[in-house]
């Protein structure tokens, strides 16, 4: 596999530093956990390898779970995760699955997010599941390859 070029973010270092900052600041607000989890749930609808492959090796090297990381794509069917987790799962689902239903993200999934995360932990939920997005887009795109680049 060959990427098509390099990372465009790699190539316009004010977008990958606007990137970086963005994760710094949910980073900050989020646990650590929780974010890995959206990470690879939005990276395995999107089908990104890159951010797969990233965000599995942080998770462990973080102290996750291989119970947590093998059986995340059937997280409602796996008993390992917290209501907050399975929470921002959904959403997690629902804003990046966007155009599969006319009401992407329902009052259901909303509502359940919002029991568990105040508007603060809320705003960060939504900022890192659309920062996952773009990165798993800028990666798809451009056909990186995982594990080119070390992590």
């Amino acid at each position: 596999m060959n990427a098509r070029m390099s990372n465009p973010a790699l190539m316009m270092p004010e977008a990958m530093n606007s990137l970086l900052s963005l994760h710094k600041a949910v980073s900050r607000v989020l646990p650590h956990g929780t974010l890995q989890l959206v990470a690879l749930r939005a990276s395995q609808i999107n089908g990104c390898g890159v951010c797969l492959d990233m965000h599995a090796r942080d998770a462990k090297r973080a102290g996750e779970s291989d119970e947590r990381l093998f059986a995340l794509a059937a997280w409602r069917d796996a008993p390992y995760y917290s209501d907050a987790e399975r929470a921002a799962l959904a959403l997690t689902e629902a804003a990046t699955r966007l155009s599969d239903n006319p009401d992407a993200v329902s009052d259901e999934i909303w509502d359940e997010a919002a029991r568990h995360y105040d508007e603060p932990e809320l705003a960060a939920l939504v900022m890192a599941i659309a920062n996952i997005n773009v990165w798993n887009r800028l990666n798809v795109v451009t056909r990186q390859v995982a594990g080119a680049v070390p992590v």
